[in-house]
């Protein structure tokens, strides 16, 4: 009676600290699940830089399930050629991305441009679309929390939830207040600048590269759908000056253009390259994910990326906790799924940076998995071809749908493929079931997908099947 007395007095299922990509990703995942998440943003309004403007295949596919992936592509458009300057004159081309086609199992494979603050518009207005919201203007002053209740500060107010998440970026206030260290390094000694900025006279069919002369390199990419660049420069001496005519003196002095051709400066921030990652994702009911939990070198995009997938895992995972009465351990494979993603990342993005690896099919993300991990069980279907643990492919459907198509929404699917296998009794609601012919990709048996679209489970028989959802629901 005790416990369910506090629990009626919360005034929230979650707390989401933070408005950037993490925060509302995660908070848009909540809503469809009908999880009461207020997310709370110090800043009077979203951030307005382009910082993380570029989308991973599998961030695609994320967006396509949370239903904003038309929104994204209309916005965004495909990153350009490289075009390296020297002199003033054209040296030639160079592609910094391989450039796959699209399969019937992956449907987007090579990188999406969009600046980040359009990204964070879409995803808040598919948050505000399903009934979620925003507290602007709103700073966390302070948070503790007991064995069932998390009582944040507000600059407004207090507010009580069951958990609190920190999506209050690489400074997180909520990381620091629970006192979790930050482990990391500098990637790269000299300081670097980012902005965007527009200038009329440059072409926008290139990202153009302005090597230097030992004082660092510049660059400056298009960003589709706008009439701005992305504009970074490095320093290997001094530090960056981030006024309009700062940035105008470095775009001249790099470059072959004048100073008066960057017409306007709409956004400019210096920063350090560092990698860095928290000891640890999860405090009691607080829970860290983005920039919060792991600090990336901007090489190969991977930064804003890691973030929202923390957020799709993290998402599905409190769902079932809080609507579907799922043992509060599942909330443990959080930390023992991401932390050592995350490490993967931080390692592959460091050396992109120190040019000691090129950007390639690793960072699509779209071979990220969990196999061997706490939630990949019952081993693989006939044939071999997918295992417990790995993202589940995309694949065309009779009528003209998709196995995305099936998978898109809050639920679990259970694909049985070329085969009669027989079939416990299932929660219909819970688990979506689907026979279909063989496919490639998945080789044949039954494969039960996870919310967020990799494969919990997997085998020729349904043994097994039943207790492994036991983990993700009421027993």
């Amino acid at each position: 009676m005790e416990l369910n007395s506090v629990k009626e007095a919360k005034d929230v299922d979650v707390l989401v600290v933070g408005a950037g990509p993490t925060g509302l990703a995660l908070a848009c995942d909540l809503a469809r699940r009908g999880v009461r998440t207020l997310v709370v943003e110090q800043s009077d309004a979203l951030f307005p830089g382009s910082r993380g403007k570029g989308i991973q295949p599998r961030t695609m596919e994320v967006f396509d399930d949370l239903g904003v992936v038309d929104a994204v592509l209309a916005s965004g458009g495909r990153a350009p050629v490289g075009m390296i300057w020297q002199d003033g004159a054209r040296q030639g081309e160079h592609d910094m991305f391989e450039r796959p086609a699209p399969s019937e199992a992956e449907p987007y494979t090579e990188p999406w441009l969009l600046p980040q603050w359009r990204t964070q518009q879409i995803l808040h207005a598919r948050l505000t679309e399903l009934g979620g919201s925003v507290a602007f203007g709103t700073a966390l002053t302070g948070i503790r929390q007991d064995a069932h209740t998390v009582t944040a500060g507000l600059s407004t107010g207090e507010i009580r939830a069951s958990y609190a998440v920190a999506a209050d970026g690489g400074r997180s206030t909520v990381r620091r207040a629970l006192g979790i260290p930050m482990t990391g390094e500098d990637v790269d000694p000299a300081p670097m600048l980012v902005a965007d900025v527009r200038i009329p006279s440059l072409d926008r069919l290139s990202w153009h590269i302005f090597p230097g002369d030992g004082t660092g390199h510049l660059a400056v990419c298009p960003l589709p759908g706008t009439d701005d660049f992305q504009l970074i420069g490095q320093f290997t001496e001094g530090g960056p000056d981030t006024s309009p005519a700062g940035i105008r003196a470095l775009v001249a002095a790099r470059s072959h253009l004048a100073a008066d051709e960057v017409t306007e400066v709409l956004w400019a921030s210096d920063f350090r390259p560092r990698a860095a990652m928290a000891d640890r994702f999860r405090e009691g009911r607080v829970f860290l994910a983005g920039d919060a939990a792991h600090i990336h070198s901007p090489a190969g995009g991977q930064g804003l990326n890691t973030s929202v997938q923390d957020a799709y895992n993290l998402g599905w995972k409190l769902g079932q906790v809080l609507r579907h009465g799922a043992p509060e351990a599942l909330l443990d494979t959080y930390e023992q799924e991401r932390l050592p993603v995350a490490a993967q990342i931080l390692g592959l993005s460091t050396r992109i940076h120190r040019g000691e690896e090129q950007r390639g099919a690793a960072t699509m993300q779209l071979g990220l998995g969990y196999r061997g991990g706490p939630l990949a069980s019952g081993g693989i279907g006939a044939g071999g071809a997918l295992e417990a643990g790995d993202r589940a492919p995309d694949g065309p459907l009779p009528g003209g749908t998709r196995l995305f198509d099936l998978f898109r929404g809050p639920h679990f699917t259970l694909l049985a493929i070329g085969t009669d296998a027989e079939l416990p009794p299932l929660d219909g609601q819970l688990v979506h079931v689907h026979r279909i012919d063989a496919y490639e990709p998945y080789g044949k048996g039954l494969f039960l997908v996870r919310p967020d679209g990799y494969v919990g489970w997997a085998g020729e028989s349904a043994a097994g099947l039943t207790e492994w959802l036991e983990r993700v629901r009421s027993c």
